[in-house]
């Protein structure tokens, strides 16, 4: 595990970049989708499913884990690479998103965030120093500083203070992380929508020094129009030569804008929630499986799709499945989604190296405004 971690950018189309992240676990060809393996398993997926979609790292959540089955305990088992089946590349998030909107009774300090588990009701305590204590426990291979976020919309100097404090939060997570060869370390930018704050952030950020940035507080209900504006400029007060990170994205259409804009890589729940709720994402559109127009449909969801469930089951078989609450309705429709998530990144990947990026937009969105196929 001497490597380094590294990123080079092979091709730029516009704003747009690809290229590739290496690190001593593999490769990590951007721009990249993380599905996010919250409790150490994207649900209702085998870890070797998870790959064979296309997947060349995950992300984990380090509020989840903490709180069970602990990363002490996942430390003494071998690491969380062992412990949930996936050698390749991990990501785990610092737990501050998570504490601000999942856990009871906390009280935030400049120590950190003191708090009751939503499990059990017993009390923990993050700080940025126990954040990168537990992150190293569970052995990731990029780790995300202790920040906190704090809900939009709030007025110009909730956000200042906010951020301000997040910058020096920052700073103690670059001490505590200390010297870890082949291990990363990425600082978040914040500054809500507000693009003085944001290039205050990314200033601060820079003279830290981070493997690499993500530019946090977006995709928590502010809308697309308002998270482009800011990633309109946002990337740009980043270093080009390292990877750039927007968390908590999205829908297929904000991960094209986002890509379009200079990220590097994204996460989200929502392919793998999605197809537990029965939405199936398709390049025409989101298909909603439980509507009555399926139930005698013997097409596929996607006629162009080669994952499992577009091979083998037809639209009829799936409502059919998730109607009567069937396990193997989750388990396809999450195949699916993260299926075409992953055809899409690399059809983005593809487009930015042969310099033709702005074109498989337009086809992209065209394609998109057919809506689903006409029921029979």
């Amino acid at each position: 595990m001497g490597e380094r971690f590294s990123y080079q950018v092979t091709a730029k189309d516009g704003a747009a970049r690809t290229g590739v992240i290496s690190t001593p676990r593999g490769e990590i060809r951007t721009p990249a989708f993380m599905p996010v393996g919250t409790a150490a398993t994207v649900k209702a997926m085998m870890p070797e499913s998870v790959r064979a979609t296309g997947a060349d790292i995950l992300l984990g959540n380090t509020y989840h884990l903490m709180l069970r089955p602990t990363a002490e305990r996942i430390a003494a088992l071998g690491g969380l690479h062992k412990f949930m089946n996936w050698e390749r590349p991990i990501l785990t998030d610092s737990g501050g998103f998570q504490v601000m909107s999942l856990a009871s009774l906390r009280k935030l300090t400049e120590e950190g965030v003191r708090f009751s588990s939503h499990i059990d009701g017993s009390k923990h305590m993050l700080s940025p120093e126990r954040s990168m204590e537990i992150q190293k426990l569970l052995g990731s291979d990029i780790v995300m500083c202790f920040d906190e976020c704090p809900a939009l919309p709030a007025d110009d100097a909730t956000v200042a203070a906010s951020m301000r404090m997040s910058m020096r939060w920052a700073q103690r997570s670059k001490d505590a992380f200390g010297d870890r060869p082949g291990h990363a370390l990425f600082g978040i930018m914040q500054g809500g929508v507000t693009k003085d704050l944001r290039e205050e952030s990314a200033t601060a950020l820079k003279a830290i020094g981070f493997d690499g940035y993500a530019v946090g507080g977006l995709a928590v209900g502010e809308g697309q129009e308002a998270m482009f504006g800011v990633l309109d400029y946002a990337p740009g007060f980043l270093p080009e030569d390292k990877p750039r990170y927007l968390m908590g994205v999205g829908k297929p259409d904000d991960i094209v804008g986002a890509v379009e804009r200079g990220i590097d890589m994204m996460d989200c729940v929502l392919p793998s929630r999605s197809g537990r709720t029965g939405q199936v994402w398709t390049r025409r559109g989101p298909v909603t499986i439980k509507n009555a127009r399926h139930q005698n449909d013997p097409r596929p969801v996607d006629e162009a799709c080669t994952c499992p469930a577009c091979r083998n089951y037809s639209r009829a078989y799936l409502h059919h499945v998730f109607k009567a609450d069937e396990i193997i309705a989750s388990m396809l429709m999450t195949w699916h989604n993260l299926h075409y998530y992953q055809e899409l990144m690399q059809g983005l990947r593809d487009a930015i190296a042969e310099g033709r990026l702005s074109a498989f937009v337009a086809e992209f969105h065209a394609t998109r405004a057919m809506g689903d196929i006409e029921p029979l």
